[in-house]
């Protein structure tokens, strides 16, 4: 797994061949193949991994800020920059071209930063923090803005100032859920 994440990190999910995991891990292609029946198969489990790494850390970023709006903006800030730190891995997770099976996975975790932002949201309302609004449209509608956002910075050769975008995308997120936070 530590193979594949590093050449996944470094050239994404189209460099990522078996023989180029088997060969980074030291082992024989087919070794691989004894432990998953596909490429799609490891990619499910390092999806799994990686994305589950990255909803324990936008979990955290809400609990460190005390009001819901700000939440909301700090669980997204942290999404997008965790994505600009590692561009080629989130190109890989977010918007290049895969196998369906892991592409179905993508799509789970999708529904998972949805859920997370959508509790969120519904908090926020419940407590006057926020205006009335469906949480779950807004958060669909989130995920889908944020991840479109960074698809042409993260994209392989891409030279984003991300001291630019991060403000920015914090004052979408904070316009969107109807508050005004200061960039």
């Amino acid at each position: 797994m530590a193979a594949a994440f590093a050449i996944t990190a470094e050239g994404g999910y189209g460099a990522a061949s078996v023989g180029a995991i088997a060969s980074r891990a030291g082992v024989a292609a087919g070794t691989l193949y004894r432990h998953f029946a596909s490429k799609g198969e490891l990619f499910v489990v390092l999806f799994r991994r990686v994305c589950g790494r990255e909803v324990v850390a936008m979990r955290r970023a809400a609990e460190d800020v005390a009001s819901g709006p700000e939440r909301i903006v700090a669980v997204l800030d942290t999404f997008a920059r965790r994505a600009l730190q590692h561009p080629r891995l989130a190109w890989a997770l977010l918007a290049e071209p895969l196998d369906p099976l892991v592409e179905a996975e993508r799509l789970a975790y999708r529904r998972a930063y949805r859920a997370l932002l959508s509790e969120l949201l519904r908090s926020a309302v419940d407590d006057g923090a926020l205006p009335e609004q469906d949480p779950d449209l807004t958060a669909a509608a989130l995920v889908g803005a944020v991840g479109e956002a960074l698809v042409g910075p993260l994209a392989p050769g891409a030279d984003v100032d991300a001291t630019a975008l991060l403000p920015e995308l914090r004052a979408l997120v904070s316009r969107a859920i109807g508050t005004a936070v200061p960039r």
